[in-house]
């Protein structure tokens, strides 16, 4: 039963992750802003393109300070939840940004569970995780993802409160 929920809970990831790639339509033409001047006349189309600054390391440290450390798992999975696209998309661009940085992605779950199941799920946190940002442009030259399954605990306690904030994926930036 575990096996075949593990199963899905992959393939829903897989699926997520691949279905936010497929909404984005690159071939088609931006659809020109509509004027509410004169009758004829259309606004130049202005570009959406956000400039960074590469050289700056205080730049560079400034934006990973902002990125949240941990992203957090449902019980007993390693989907992807929405909510983190964001902090996903901020470690995409700042490694994408400076190829000498490098990320370990943590893998950790609750205690319940054997060992050996807590550090094969933490594995498959990490490698979700993983193959998100590799999604997102990362090279797998610059990520690592490792399990310590439920040996490294965030919040010590025996229930909801602290096993959900120990099922998660850390970000360690080098």
């Amino acid at each position: 039963m575990n096996r075949s929920r593990s199963l899905i809970a992959t393939l829903l990831a897989t699926a997520f992750v691949l279905g936010g790639c497929a909404s984005t339509q690159l071939d088609q033409p931006a659809a020109a802003p509509t004027s509410t001047g004169s009758a004829g006349a259309t606004a130049a189309p202005q570009s959406q393109v956000t400039t960074v600054n590469t050289g700056n390391a205080a730049a560079t440290g400034q934006a990973a300070e902002n990125l949240a450390r941990a992203i957090y798992f449902d019980f007993d999975s390693a989907v992807i939840k929405a909510e983190h696209q964001p902090t996903l998309s901020g470690y995409a661009k700042l490694l994408s940004n400076s190829e000498q940085r490098k990320l370990t992605i943590e893998g950790h779950t609750d205690e319940r569970g054997s060992i050996e199941y807590n550090l094969a799920l933490g594995q498959r946190r990490a490698e979700s995780v993983r193959k998100a940002l590799a999604l997102l442009g990362v090279k797998d030259a610059q990520m690592k993802a490792v399990s310590y399954g439920e040996e490294r605990p965030a919040v010590d306690g025996h229930d909801e409160e602290a096993w959900s904030k120990n099922r998660r994926a850390e970000f360690k930036l080098r």
